[in-house]
């Protein structure tokens, strides 16, 4: 009955771990600091977005291809604690480094965030020069404007990334496009687009409705030009008309 026991529980242990996310494996058993809620909803939906992305169909695709939405999402979870701790001050100092501790939270790539020109790293294999053929840097970390034009939409081989230099605008720029601030799935930010959105829409339906009436005014005109020219042949119709009748009286 023991061996029974013994063999149940490690089937169940097994089950439940094949259950679990990558970050969940990593504190399983392992008590989080008050605030953890905080970021757990974030924390699952960039580990189910990484998930989707290894699940996905691959044909097509070059090797190296195949990983660049697992650095995408691994940029974005890391952000999103990056900046819970740093910029909004919605988690604790003892909450972050429980996370980097536990390996939750890429230690290394956070510490290059903090560092001057290196505030929107896309990996640390972007500056991993011992990666590289020629010893140097990824292109993702030269300014699109030091670029030749032929390289300005290439994205970096390991990475996916077009371009994370601080000095270009929306970086980081992967393959797919522009980071938009929506994808670090804060809500107050979430809510923030959507009512620009909804101000968009409600701006262009103003401009198609101040266009519509434009080509009315516009068919207007128009049509006054058309019975303004109208009028005037008329009038010298009549007034031809006018000198003939005198001709016609004089010649009988």
């Amino acid at each position: 009955r023991l061996k029974i026991h013994r063999t149940l529980s490690c089937g169940k242990g097994k089950a439940l771990k094949g259950a679990m996310s990558g970050w969940r494996l990593k504190i399983h058993r392992k008590r989080p600091p008050k605030g953890f809620e905080l970021v757990e909803d974030a924390l699952d939906a960039f580990d189910e977005k990484m998930k989707e992305a290894v699940e996905a169909s691959h044909e097509g695709l070059r090797r190296n291809e195949t990983i660049w939405p697992v650095i995408k999402y691994h940029w974005l979870r890391n952000r999103h604690i990056y900046e819970a701790y740093y910029k909004k001050k919605i988690i604790s100092r003892e909450l972050y480094d429980w996370l980097v501790r536990n390996k939750v939270a890429d230690g290394p790539l956070i510490a290059k965030w903090k560092k001057k020109g290196y505030e929107y790293l896309c990996s640390t294999m972007a500056i991993d020069k011992s990666a590289s053929n020629f010893g140097t840097t990824s292109i993702c970390r030269v300014p699109l404007a030091k670029r030749s034009q032929e390289s300005q939409i290439l994205p970096a081989v390991t990475t996916g990334c077009v371009s994370c230099a601080s000095c270009d605008k929306g970086v980081p720029i992967w393959w797919d496009g522009a980071f938009k601030r929506s994808d670090l799935l804060f809500e107050d930010e979430q809510e923030d687009e959507e009512e620009d959105e909804e101000e968009e829409d409600d701006d262009d339906d103003e401009e198609e409705k101040d266009s519509e009436e434009k080509k009315v005014d516009d068919q207007g005109e128009k049509e006054d030009e058309k019975e303004g020219k109208r009028g005037e042949k008329r009038k010298d119709i009549d007034g031809e008309e006018e000198k003939q009748v005198p001709e016609k009286k004089a010649r009988t």
